[in-house]
């Protein structure tokens, strides 16, 4: 007699054709890429939110609490990722994945449509932080359920190939926002955008929010029927704590470097090292273009390799190689020219093995917890480790002195992720 294991795996495989792949892949990616591009501009426009929504005599102390209202949005994350991610374990991926945009949507028109503070006082201020914290919570659930369907919609040799669509999807975003940054830093004067400007890129996601919805409704669902795999809230943290807890250490060295080397990178180059706004964000255009292109072909090589652990582990220490040379370099005031072909070699060296450490993660929990697991230990990842990692270093920097902290931040991230990876379980079969 077939389990239900085996039942679903070939379910699955019976449904793994080129066509229904793409169609996941599209209906994932664009709501995946909305979660991160909020994520992403509001990074981009802290300064200008920070005026906004955070006035204060010091223009440093207003910068710290915009950069901690984003971090504010990680402490939802968690408890987006149990209570969505176990709502998507019992009751099916694609209504879970439809109520993560739709409370996207809503966190994301609090921010563009709130008044400033001039004129609504701390209540605006207070509706920001909602805002980021119904995007936290959204996020926190959305992402460890989406790459959950796209691993449990691939055929066995193919699902290193699929799941790095979700990093990919975070460059595409990370590119798309750096794009618009720029594009509307070039079109406005300083006063227009500090009056309005910044409020752009929330409006161009409100006007992606809709179609992302429409899109979402016509997944086809993953997960076995709920009546066949009982699934109790609290199981996951009974029977899966340990791998619960290496999923996060696991989470540390790939979520610095993201929002360090991404997201923080234009604040660190205009404000500490003088750079100037173009060359800023040119580094997250450089870094979502290589996530973008060389992700789904490292997780294609991962696939036709058979790698989980070790191609990760090989990149990750040639990563940890480049670290200080390249902080060296945007010290030193090195050519832009260099400088973007070291972080475009930085970024792509990492997104070769995304899909494979993602598959891994994914693939050490059984059906039944996936997408509660993958959520939690990404989401608490995520938080612990990146949501402060901007506020974390330009403290860092303004109390040492010293433009290498956030080096020293990243390294010793990828340290514990590299120490993690030899000791995480394998696929389990249950």
């Amino acid at each position: 007699m077939m389990t239900v294991a085996e039942a679903e795996v070939t379910d699955l495989r019976s449904r793994s054709s080129a066509t229904s792949s793409i169609g996941t892949i599209i209906a994932i990616v664009l709501g995946n890429a909305l979660e991160v591009y909020d994520f992403t501009v509001y990074s981009f426009f802290s300064t200008y939110i920070a005026r906004a929504f955070f006035p204060d005599g010091s223009e440093l102390l207003s910068l710290l609490v915009a950069l901690a209202t984003f971090g504010v949005g990680f402490f939802a994350r968690p408890f987006g990722a149990a209570i969505i991610g176990h709502y998507a374990d019992r009751h099916g991926r694609k209504p879970a994945l439809t109520l993560t945009i739709g409370l996207m949507v809503v966190g994301t028109a609090a921010i563009a449509f709130a008044p400033d503070y001039a004129q609504f006082g701390i209540a605006a201020s207070l509706l920001v932080v909602i805002g980021r914290l119904l995007q936290g919570f959204s996020s926190g659930g959305e992402i460890g359920t989406a790459t959950t369907l796209l691993l449990e919609s691939a055929s066995r040799d193919r699902r290193c190939e699929l799941v790095s669509w979700q990093a990919a999807s975070q460059g595409g975003a990370a590119l798309f926002g750096a794009l618009v940054g720029v594009s509307v830093h070039g079109l406005m004067s300083e006063a227009s955008m500090q009056a309005w400007g910044w409020r752009v890129p929330f409006l161009i996601a409100l006007l992606i929010g809709p179609l992302g919805l429409y899109i979402r409704s016509t997944l086809r669902e993953s997960a076995p029927p709920a009546e066949a795999v009982p699934v109790r809230w609290s199981g996951i943290f009974v029977s899966e704590w340990k791998t619960l807890l290496q999923g996060i250490l696991l989470m540390a060295g790939s979520t610095v470097s993201t929002y360090i080397m991404i997201y923080y990178m234009p604040v660190y180059l205009v404000r500490s090292l003088g750079f100037s706004q173009t060359i800023a964000f040119s580094v997250p255009c450089i870094a979502g273009l290589a996530i973008l292109v060389v992700g789904p072909l490292g997780g294609r090589l991962a696939d036709r390799l058979g790698l989980r652990k070790s191609l990760p582990m090989g990149l990750g220490v040639f990563q940890m190689l480049l670290i200080f040379p390249l902080f060296h370099l945007l010290a030193s005031g090195a050519s832009p020219f260099i400088i973007l072909s070291v972080m475009a070699l930085f970024f792509a060296t990492g997104a070769i093995g995304t899909g494979a450490g993602t598959a891994l993660m994914i693939e050490a929990f059984p059906c039944r917890h996936r997408a509660a697991g993958m959520s939690i230990s990404y989401s608490c990842g995520v938080t612990i480790f990146g949501g402060f990692a901007p506020m974390i270093v330009t403290w860092l920097i303004a109390v040492t002195h010293n433009v290498m902290a956030p080096a020293w931040y990243l390294f010793a991230a990828m340290m514990v992720s590299m120490m993690t990876v030899i000791f995480f379980p394998s696929e389990n079969t249950e």
